[in-house]
């Protein structure tokens, strides 16, 4: 088995308002099954998701947050508006977003943008994945799966990776439940995550600098799901999140 990586290198500074299925089928023809990984940060730029900090006025929990941990409470305002619970206030914010990821500060982003500039995360990534998958697969006629991808830390190792943030017409956990391992024994509970696999290895091209790549195929893999797929699936259900569970005991 093998498959390929490929780097797509002429995708242009994007802009609001930029039709990112036409520049991606411009520059690279596509085949059948591929998978198209995207960094959320062209996606954003795309729909729009920038800000200012002088545009934001922070309320009392901002206010609060930021006396404890030195943070701009604008920058603090700006993640609360994107999250839905806070796991951990000091030393920075580790928060649960409205679509369900868990991740440092709601992933804002003050890198690959102008100066002056803040980036929201796609506010939707499986709508934005889905609308873009659609484009491509009307433009190009073949059967695509997208992921939209995110860099995030983790929380035993040094270092951060690529994951998935939102899918289309990928199924993005595979369940190795009832198969048999080298022995024979029945694998109970092993279930592994494609969809964060592949973002993982197309982070090893887009690069973090300068010089980043945000858009990657991966070819010779096929995970292609016609029916509806949704990046919570990759979520534990609430009474299955020991870990958040603990994080959440040290506020009480």
């Amino acid at each position: 088995m093998k498959f390929e990586a490929i780097a797509i290198e002429n995708i242009p500074l994007i802009h609001n308002g930029d039709d990112l299925p036409s520049i991606i089928y411009e520059n690279i023809e596509l085949q059948d099954r591929d998978i198209v990984i995207i960094a959320s940060t062209i996606v954003a730029k795309a729909e729009g998701d920038t800000f200012k900090l002088e545009d934001i006025k922070p309320g009392e929990t901002a206010l609060d947050i930021s006396a404890r941990n030195g943070k701009d409470a604008r920058f603090i305002q700006a993640v609360l508006t994107r999250s839905r619970e806070v796991l951990i206030k000091i030393p920075f914010m580790l928060v649960t977003t409205l679509t369900g990821h868990t991740c440092v500060n709601a992933g804002i982003d003050e890198s690959n943008i102008e100066n002056g500039f803040l980036l929201y995360p796609p506010e939707n990534p499986d709508f934005s994945a889905s609308k873009i998958g659609n484009g491509l697969e009307r433009l190009s006629g073949k059967r695509l799966s997208v992921i939209v991808t995110d860099t995030n830390g983790r929380a035993f190792k040094i270092g951060q990776t690529g994951v998935a943030i939102g899918i289309y017409k990928i199924k993005p956990i595979k369940s190795w439940v009832g198969e048999k391992d080298l022995f024979g024994k029945t694998l109970e509970i092993t279930e592994e995550a494609v969809a964060d696999e592949l973002a993982g290895a197309a982070n090893l091209l887009m690069g973090e600098g300068a010089d980043g790549i945000p858009v990657v195929i991966i070819r010779g893999l096929d995970y292609y799901c016609e029916s509806r797929t949704f990046i919570r699936e990759t979520y534990f259900p609430k009474e299955r999140d020991i870990i958040k569970k603990g994080l959440l005991c040290l506020h009480k």
